[in-house]
């Protein structure tokens, strides 16, 4: 089995002891995401709206670092502050991938790190 770390300067940089993500062969495993902006490694201005944007695009990068898109994503984990935020994910989700749509989870947790309100991890299968 071939492993590869995958890391990109489009996404933001780990902010712990961990990789963007890890390839092995035709599976990635993206780490968790919060709204960080890359550039500036600060949580984006704005709404609820805006942070979950920023997370689907910061994952995004990561996919698109180990050769795939969100279309490959095959398993999706939400991790939210606030469950009542759940019907927004939704229709910005409904923005990034088309049907068929991937396995999901939505957690509620208590807090996440450095305050944000969502984070999301991925598993992506590439062709």
């Amino acid at each position: 089995m071939k492993k590869e770390i995958i890391s990109t300067d489009k996404a933001p940089q780990a902010i712990g002891t961990y990789s963007q993500g890890v390839k092995l062969d035709n599976t990635v495993y993206l780490s968790g995401q919060i709204p960080l902006i890359p550039e500036t490694m600060e949580l984006v201005q704005g709404d609820m709206e805006a942070q979950i944007r920023r997370v689907f695009d910061n994952l995004q990068a990561v996919a698109n670092a180990a050769g795939g898109s969100l279309a490959d994503v095959a398993k999706l984990n939400i991790f939210l502050t606030d469950l009542a935020h759940f019907p927004l994910v939704n229709q910005v989700m409904a923005e990034y991938f088309d049907a068929p749509y991937p396995a999901r989870a939505a957690i509620g947790v208590a807090s996440l790190p450095k305050g944000a309100g969502v984070e999301m991890d991925a598993v992506l299968v590439l062709e």
